[in-house]
């Protein structure tokens, strides 16, 4: 695969990320209950892409040697978290979901920090204190919003953080398992047993018994929304994400495209939803996608400066970052 076309592949595999939130709000279905139409959905279509993908057929044996682990990840990480997101956007609007779903590395680098001791280098600072900046801003500007307006911004925006603070677990913890059995039969793993975990607890505490059936009974526009989540945002765009970022020449630029998420939210949600973005939503965004792409500069350089063996460290982080999109 040609450089650029790798690069395009993960571009696409972000759009999909970013256009998740979008696709969320025309679905014009309760968070929880359309987390459980992904989960259903996306694990299926994980399922194949696992029977076609080299090395990822076998979803026996991982189980076998790490399941109590693997099941643990899938539910209380990606399943909880993906959750809460979409719970979210029944409250706070796209870019204020998006935005503060980006800032998830922050947690990241905390959490490592806690659990496995890893340095805090100065471009994670920095990148750090531009998702530090965006999440205070987003904060306030909810605010702000639940005051004025009476609205149920601030909860959301919350409910986002939250998100963002258990994906940031989630990636530390599921790294080892990633690097001994694969991102896309981890990823199939989180969203097809995620869909048990969830299809129970959204039973429980929302009385939601999500029936495949029912499918056909709803609304075309709600139709559409889960079909759209379903293989697009979930299946699809991982996919190429996935892909796009084995085959990168520079696995860090690629990987930096992901922090495009925020923007490329918020174009969608003016151009096709309408919505006006606050000022402290744009300061929001730019914070963060300064502060990335300034960590991003500083490292090339640092890589630069250091010569030959500066790639090979440069690569060492890069397949811990990589894990951030899974």
């Amino acid at each position: 695969m040609r450089g650029w076309v790798a690069y395009l592949a993960c571009f696409i595999g972000v759009c999909g990320h970013a256009s998740s939130e979008f696709v969320a709000k025309v679905a014009d279905t309760p968070g929880p209950e359309f987390s459980v139409w992904r989960f259903m959905l996306g694990g299926f279509g994980l399922f194949i892409a696992t029977q076609l993908w080299p090395g990822a057929r076998d979803l026996v044996t991982p189980l076998r040697l790490d399941g109590l682990r693997i099941v643990l990840l899938s539910c209380l990480g990606m399943a909880t978290g993906q959750l809460v997101f979409h719970w979210a956007l029944d409250y706070a609007s796209i870019v204020q979901v998006a935005t503060m779903v980006t800032s998830m590395p922050i947690f990241v680098v905390l959490v490592d920090r806690a659990i496995n001791g890893t340095p805090m280098t100065a471009p994670k600072v920095v990148s750090g204190l531009g998702a530090f900046i965006g999440v205070t801003l987003l904060l306030t500007d909810g605010y702000v919003e639940e005051l004025q307006l009476g609205g149920n911004a601030l909860i959301g925006t919350f409910m986002a953080l939250i998100c963002a603070l258990i994906g940031g677990f989630y990636i530390v913890l599921a790294k080892p398992m990633i690097q001994k059995y694969g991102p896309v039969r981890m990823t199939a793993y989180t969203f097809i047993l995620g869909f048990f975990f969830l299809y129970a607890v959204v039973g429980a505490f929302w009385g939601v018994w999500v029936n495949p059936l029912s499918l056909v009974d709803k609304e075309p526009q709600q139709i559409a929304g889960i079909l759209t989540i379903g293989f697009w945002n979930t299946t699809i765009a991982m996919i190429l994400w996935l892909g796009g970022m084995a085959a990168a020449p520079d696995m860090t630029r690629a990987n930096y495209l992901f922090f495009l998420k925020p923007v490329i939210a918020a174009l969608l949600a003016v151009l096709i939803l309408g919505d006006v973005l606050s000022a402290m939503q744009m300061l929001a965004i730019f914070a963060i996608c300064f502060c990335v792409g300034l960590e991003y500069v500083w490292t090339q350089s640092s890589k630069a400066r250091a010569g030959p063996h500066g790639g090979e460290l440069g690569e060492t982080e890069t397949k811990g970052t990589i894990v951030r999109q899974i």
